[in-house]
């Protein structure tokens, strides 16, 4: 091989390391995230495993940690690591309003 026809490929290499990247998406919120979304985003997860996460969060409410992924019927704790970096969590509902300031204590008199 020439010296030169390496450096031709250089380019071509750069470019299919910088869309691999870009390709990669954000994680998905598993407690927001509808089945199509979910079975898009996480590998292994297709429609029916992705309808049972979102029917286990119906029923039982926002999943506090992604471990708790594993009570849904069809995932495993190795389906879960797989997947950990693309999953996060977050509420289902709006965050509450804060809670007006105290206002300062009186001085004795």
């Amino acid at each position: 091989m020439q010296n030169s026809s390496w450096k031709n490929w250089i380019p071509t290499l750069v470019a299919t390391l910088l869309i691999g990247q870009a390709v990669h998406a954000e994680p998905v919120n598993i407690n927001t995230a509808d089945a199509t979304a979910l079975a898009n985003a996480l590998d292994g997860i297709g429609p029916a495993k992705a309808k049972a996460i979102v029917a286990y969060r119906e029923k039982n409410g926002p999943f506090k940690s992604v471990d708790q992924l594993g009570m849904v019927q069809g995932i495993t704790q190795k389906l879960i690591d797989k997947n950990r970096a693309d999953i996060k969590l977050g509420g289902a509902e709006k965050a509450a309003p804060a809670a007006p300031a105290a206002k300062p204590a009186k001085p004795a008199t």
